[in-house]
């Protein structure tokens, strides 16, 4: 990958990083999708997992419990046998707090703002 395109890949992590931390699900997962669709490989399945924790976040926000359990499931178990891959941002902590957020959607526990995945970038 030469500097330009990786310039150009964390620009675009940058800015789909910062939608999804503002809540943003839908143009977030917008965001994702057109950094997915440019890498391949245990990268990709670290994005397609984001993706799907960004649509599950929309599936909750609509009040689709049963289609935000599925999707929040299903980009966790991607993303959690990928930690150890540096993609910039922090996926164990990332990967943490999305198994305390599905246990609390399996158990069906009132959520409040705390529980909403966030993003960190690492230094």
């Amino acid at each position: 990958m030469n500097e330009e395109v990786r310039t150009s890949l964390k620009d675009s992590l940058c800015n789909a990083l910062n939608l999804f931390n503002k809540h943003e699900w839908y143009d977030a997962h917008d965001a994702f999708e057109e950094i997915w669709n440019s890498i391949d490989g245990d990268e990709r399945q670290i994005i397609q997992g984001i993706l799907q924790v960004s649509v599950s976040q929309f599936h909750l926000s609509k009040g689709n419990l049963n289609g935000a359990t599925i999707l929040l499931g299903e980009g966790l178990g991607r993303i959690k046998t990928r930690t150890n891959i540096n993609i910039g941002i922090d996926l164990e902590a990332f990967c943490l707090c999305l198994e305390d957020l599905l246990r609390k959607l399996q158990s069906k526990e009132n959520l409040d703002e705390n529980d909403k995945p966030f993003l960190k970038l690492l230094n």
